[in-house]
Formats: C-alpha cells, structure tokens, sequence
C-alpha cells in the first residue's frame, strides 16, 4: 500500500509550539516543534534510541485475488515503539545504525522523513501512551487469521467515519478490507493510492488523490500520509471545508492523535507490534469520531 505524494509549494515556517491551527507549518515539523518546547515531556535531547529495526510482510489473503508488500521502519525507546512505513527495498543498509544510539533530538533532524516521523513517534509512545488519560477509547481486535482481523479492523475504523452524512468517500492509501466495509454499508468511494492498478472489484485506482478532494464528503487516509509528505493538504482541505478526516495509523499512531481537532477527526492508532503480525487478540487506540468525545491532549 502508497499514497500519492502531493506538493504545495508553499515554504514552510521553522517549526515552534507557537504555531496556530491552520498556519502552513508541516504537520510532522509543527510536532516535532511542541515536542522540542516541552509541550509533551522531557527534551528529546535527553532520551536515546537503543533499538532499531524493520519489518517486511508479504501478504495475499484467502479468497482474495491481489496481494501486497509492507515494510516498516521501528525505532525503540524503552517500552514505546514508533514505527513509519516505508515502500519496499527504500531504506539503505546503513538505516538502522544511523539510528542506534542517537538521541531522539538528533534523528528528528534525520535527512530521511522515516526516520524522523518514527524518532517523533517513539518519543510520543513514551511520553504520552496510548490510553483513557489521552482520551483513547481501547478496541481489542480477536484472534483469528490475517483476514479476519483486516475486517475486524475495517469495521473499527469506517465506524469513526459520519456515514449518515457522508455520500462518498475518499479513501487515501488503499486497503480492501476498509473498501469492502464501505461496500456492506452502501456508502461510495474513490480509491487513490500511488501505484495505481485496481481494487478488488476491478475498480481504478486514482493516483491524485487531491483532484478528487472537492468530489467527497469525507477523507479515511493512511498514516503513510505523514511519511510521504502527503497528509498536508488534506489536512489544509479539511481546516477549509470542515469536512471529516479520518486516519488509520501504523505510521506515527502516537503522532496523530496530536492533530485531532486541528483538521483531523478521528484516529484509529495501532502501534507496533500490528494485527498482520499476531494471530491472537491485539488492540486499536480510537481516538474521536461520532462515538467519541474529546481527544488527545495536543
């Protein structure tokens, strides 16, 4: 699974805890700003990355006629993991020795965004766990095959979408299973990932997902997004237009829960280790959405 990268041209401010909702400054770098300010626990100068490593995952479903490649970028900071996912073979070898021992400050500045979104989330997973303190409601998903728990999760996730008000959908970063929950409730979408190619029902798929913006009512995007340099002006579209932003998170799942209420309405996060690596019970942090009230605190 990718999603398109999408430019804005415009030159980003330096990022502070300053910056208001709805300033130009990139989601990853206003963050990364609050985090270095104090805004949520000990400076990340302090703290240093001993473990890293990555995790590819191959995957054809039962009864499904596509398949795909996963690989993702981890980093360890005592008991929290951020993760960012990355497309397959992209990393150079020397990746995670760059990373081993560096503090969390040094790799937020890291030349690759990878490294920097999962240094950030590291340092969130430890500094603000996901839990009822941060305003996350716990999902546990049940044990069973691969398939079962993609669906498992599409029902989680499309349930923290307005459908009752919500026409058609823009599916950012494509994933069956939330396709085919969007299907059993009869709601439309359009289906835009960078690689192109088809759904399961031999259906396009768009490779710009911002031509199809003012098309949808709604927007359920990857947190790849935040890795690809693509979340950005979905995130402008949806401070416009107030129209909902849901995101699915593997990638930076403690980082975007910080943008509820700044565009984004509801996360479904899932830190490492993911449902595709367990078969038994594993659990989702929901954040907003109509079932929920508050959020994260930013």
């Amino acid at each position: 699974m990718s999603v398109p990268v999408a430019t804005t041209g415009t030159v980003a401010a330096p990022p502070g805890a300053g910056v208001p909702p709805g300033a130009d400054t990139p989601a990853l770098d206003l963050i990364t700003g609050r985090a270095r300010t104090g805004a949520y626990g000990p400076d990340p100068a302090s703290l240093r990355i001993a473990l890293a490593f990555t995790t590819a995952q191959a995957v054809r479903h039962t009864g499904r006629a596509r398949g795909y490649r996963n690989e993702v970028l981890s980093l360890r900071l005592a008991a929290a993991v951020g993760s960012c996912a990355v497309e397959p073979g992209e990393l150079p070898a020397d990746t995670l020795t760059d990373c081993v021992g560096a503090t969390v400050d040094e790799l937020l500045d890291h030349p690759r965004t990878a490294v920097r979104v999962a240094a950030l989330d590291a340092y969130l997973g430890h500094c603000r766990p996901h839990g009822r303190a941060e305003g996350a409601r716990p999902v546990s998903l049940p044990a069973g095959s691969s398939l079962a728990k993609s669906r498992a999760r599409a029902a989680a996730v499309v349930g923290l979408l307005p459908l009752a008000g919500v026409r058609r959908v823009l599916v950012v970063g494509v994933v069956n299973s939330l396709l085919e929950e969007l299907r059993s409730r009869g709601t439309g979408y359009v289906p835009c990932d960078l690689k192109g190619g088809a759904t399961e029902w031999d259906e396009p798929v768009r490779t710009d997902a911002l031509a199809h913006l003012d098309d949808c009512d709604a927007v359920l995007a990857s947190g790849m997004t935040l890795g690809n340099g693509s979340l950005d002006p979905l995130l402008a579209h949806a401070r416009a237009t107030g129209k909902p932003l849901v995101l699915f998170a593997q990638t930076g799942s403690a980082v975007l829960p910080r943008l509820l209420g700044d565009g984004v309405s509801a996360v479904s996060a899932e830190p490492y280790p993911f449902f595709w690596l367990d078969g038994g019970p594993t659990v989702l942090h929901l954040y907003g959405g109509r079932a929920g009230r508050g959020g994260a605190r930013r």
